[in-house]
């Protein structure tokens, strides 16, 4: 667990990376198609790589397993995810006091203005692909060890109209 939590981060980040040069021309509801088109492309590939995936069969997921300590249940995946909000709520914190951060900040407010102070918009926003990525890769890890069992049809398009409903509602700017 303590491996494979910061690998599928990793793994996501890198194809957040992927979509996100492709995409760097669109924005708004544009993007927002493209990535769920995305995501749809990746459940059908997953669904029928059944060498990998076991199709629609799926496969099981064990607890996690913390410095030779396995936790049990619900309980003990909710305090995992809960050491891996506050490390990333702090991570993110920090990060947006660094120049990074600023420009993202800029870049959200106005891209013309960003633009305007020298701000590389495609370098900024493939980062910004790449840390999104890595964060949901972290959280659908969570979820795994959560639910105890993966399957391609776990995560459908419902799902991502519903955590973009979270995002908004949530506030699009809030950590």
């Amino acid at each position: 667990f303590v491996l494979t939590l910061p690998m599928s981060g990793i793994l996501a980040g890198i194809a957040g990376v992927a979509i996100g040069i492709p995409t760097l021309r669109m924005s708004g509801l544009y993007l927002a198609i493209a990535t769920l088109a995305f995501g749809q492309i990746v459940a059908t590939v997953l669904e029928k790589w059944d060498s990998v995936t076991h199709g629609f069969d799926g496969m099981p997921v064990p607890s996690p397993s913390i410095l030779c300590v396995q936790t049990q249940g619900a309980t003990g995946v909710y305090y995992a995810a809960l050491v891996v909000l506050v490390f990333s709520l702090w991570v993110a914190c920090n990060v947006l006091r660094t120049p990074l951060g600023r420009a993202l900040v800029a870049i959200r407010d106005s891209e013309i203005s960003a633009q305007s102070m020298g701000i590389n918009l495609a370098l900024y926003k493939t980062i910004s692909f790449a840390i999104a990525a890595f964060l949901t890769g972290l959280a659908g890890a969570l979820f795994a060890h959560y639910v105890n069992f993966l399957a391609p049809d776990s995560f459908d398009i419902l799902l991502s109209i519903q955590f973009l409903t979270i995002v908004f509602v949530g506030g699009i700017g809030s950590l």
